[in-house]
């Protein structure tokens, strides 16, 4: 079994290639729709992460930010225009900070992207087939991202600019930000600044767990920018490769 791990900073992803479609996903909390597939019996098609022609020289500037958070924790990022709202939902698990371990959507108005999920109820469009460019169309123009419908972590997608570039770039690049990713299943952004009192203060009566649950020092100032692009140059360096 062919094994990846990808270290960033302080948090290590460790992936399993999926056989016979050469996809990776972790092997203990598996990406949502390769596990998904797996349940219906099928398997998940290879992605491809080459920009399609049409729209290949388009670059969509965006700032991301965890709503909620004071002060603000946030990712600006340049993106190719094209990539589907699946690719972004991966790209932004790696320039966040999340472990990619739990549901997501996209919403913009009273329209929902993401995977259609019966049990729940409600109708998504699929986020496969559409594209960021179809979605966020002019400067201003915005969406939400929702991650872990427990902790209910939202995060306002806004379009600052485009371009065009003719450059050979990484399927995303991050420009700057602020503020580390909070830990998964911290109890969303109330639990996650009930978490950061008891792990500062030695006698808060939850020191001792947390720190123990986070496994020692958390700084929430840790922005690792540097990381997350070598990440993205490696990705688009095994896709020239292939």
């Amino acid at each position: 079994m062919a094994i990846l791990t990808i270290r960033l900073g302080k948090r290590q992803f460790r992936l399993t290639r999926v056989a016979p479609d050469g996809r990776w996903c972790d092997p203990e909390r598996p990406l949502v729709n390769a596990s998904r597939y797996a349940s219906n019996g099928k398997m998940a098609t290879k992605r491809d992460d080459t920009p399609k022609a049409s729209v290949a020289a388009k670059i969509w500037r965006l700032k991301v930010t965890l709503r909620g958070s004071r002060p603000p924790i946030w990712r600006r990022l340049e993106v190719h225009a094209n990539v589907t709202l699946f690719q972004l939902h991966e790209i932004l698990q790696i320039v966040m900070g999340w472990t990619n371990s739990h549901l997501h959507q996209f919403v913009r108005g009273s329209t929902y992207y993401g995977q259609a999920d019966p049990e729940f109820g409600m109708h998504r469009e699929n986020e496969r087939r559409i594209c960021l460019s179809d979605v966020l169309r002019e400067p201003k123009d915005r969406m939400v991202y929702e991650y872990d419908f427990g902790d209910g972590w939202e995060h306002d997608i806004v379009l600052e600019a485009t371009a065009s570039d003719t450059a050979d770039r990484p399927l995303a690049r991050v420009l700057a930000g602020k503020g580390a990713c909070p830990p998964e299943d911290v109890g969303g952004i109330g639990g996650y600044y009930g978490f950061l009192e008891a792990v500062r203060n030695p006698k808060h009566p939850e020191h001792r767990d947390m720190a123990e649950w986070c496994g020692g020092d958390f700084d929430p100032d840790a922005f690792e920018l540097d990381d997350i692009n070598a990440y993205f140059q490696k990705r688009r360096r095994r896709r020239k490769d292939a």
